[in-house]
């Protein structure tokens, strides 16, 4: 699976982890986050990691930023992507399963980098159910 990840200034230690356990699993990484605590714009790596997967590069994403919003409003502005804010893995699931979400935005302060990782691994191994529920989700994008 290929996945794309970005993270502002709070959340470098969470993308390690996250990357590592990634890797470990044989999944392909893209990595446009930054390594460091310096203050910066989360728009700046939020953006490619959406424009990923709204191009169909990336299977999912995963984005980090203080509260997961703000990462997760600027990736929702591109086409086709359903960025969710999530602080625990049945959060996760439930995103997956019930909105075919296909970002997981994670909010570093609000969450542990274990926490943060478990939801990842619920996240990429949890299926839509359409159904009922893809009629609800085809209804989000206004475009």
């Amino acid at each position: 699976m290929k996945i794309s990840i970005g993270n502002d200034h709070a959340g470098p230690d969470y993308k390690k982890a996250i990357v590592e356990k990634l890797k470990a699993l044989g999944h392909e990484v893209t990595n446009y986050g930054t390594d460091s605590t310096d203050s910066v714009d989360y728009p700046d790596f939020g953006h490619p990691v959406a424009q990923d997967v709204s191009e169909g590069k990336a299977d999912f994403g995963i984005v980090i930023c203080g509260t997961g919003n703000g990462i997760a409003m600027s990736a929702n502005q591109h086409k086709n992507v359903r960025a969710a804010v999530c602080w625990t893995k049945e959060i996760a699931d439930l995103c997956r399963r019930h909105n075919d979400a296909n970002i997981l935005s994670v909010p570093a302060r609000y969450t542990s980098v274990p926490q943060a990782v478990e939801m990842v691994e619920h996240f990429i191994a949890t299926d839509f159910e359409g159904g009922r529920h893809a009629n609800r989700v085809n209804k989000i994008a206004c475009v």
